[in-house]
């Protein structure tokens, strides 16, 4: 069962310093493609837009463990083999709430998975693998970039790091 917000490492530190401050968001995201080359997002619950599976690390969890976690908590999928692709440091942002997190993310393109897709989670109210030019919206900011990084890491070898 998924942590409730009010029980999340996150939500515990937000209530404790109120919402102004800036704080860390440390945490993990994990892109599939089907074997037919489409790109599986949700639409999130709070904020209605479509976006990579992704989320918070709690206290104790590696990041490849956060993505696997919250691919499954987002999709009821179970990643089986992750392959980390780019890291990010350097972005600040504010979220629909004002709260203002400087994000620690990594990227993880998931390589194998089971399960059967869940449309509609806790965290999620629709889920699907779509084709690259037939994306749903309203889209996550970062979807692009990230598959831009993917693309990178594919062609060099190299993580990505930002």
């Amino acid at each position: 069962m998924a942590l409730t917000w009010d029980e999340s490492y996150l939500g515990k530190v937000r209530a404790s310093i109120g919402d102004t401050d800036t704080i860390l968001f440390v945490g993990a995201r994990g892109v599939i493609f089907d074997e037919r080359g489409r790109l599986l997002l949700i639409q999130r619950s709070d904020n209605q837009r479509w976006a990579i599976p992704a989320g918070a690390m709690e206290l104790g969890e590696s990041m490849e463990e956060c993505a696997i976690r919250e691919v499954w908590e987002e999709t009821g999928l179970r990643a089986t083999s992750l392959t980390p692709f780019a890291f990010y440091t350097a972005y600040t942002y504010t979220n629909d709430y004002g709260h203002t997190y400087q994000q620690i993310l990594m990227s993880f393109r998931i390589d194998s998975w089971e399960g059967e897709l869940q449309r509609e989670t806790d965290e999620s109210i629709d889920a699907g693998f779509f084709a690259l030019d037939e994306l749903p919206g309203p889209k996550s900011f970062v979807i692009e970039e990230t598959l831009r990084d993917l693309e990178e890491f594919q062609e060099t070898g190299r993580l990505v790091l930002k």
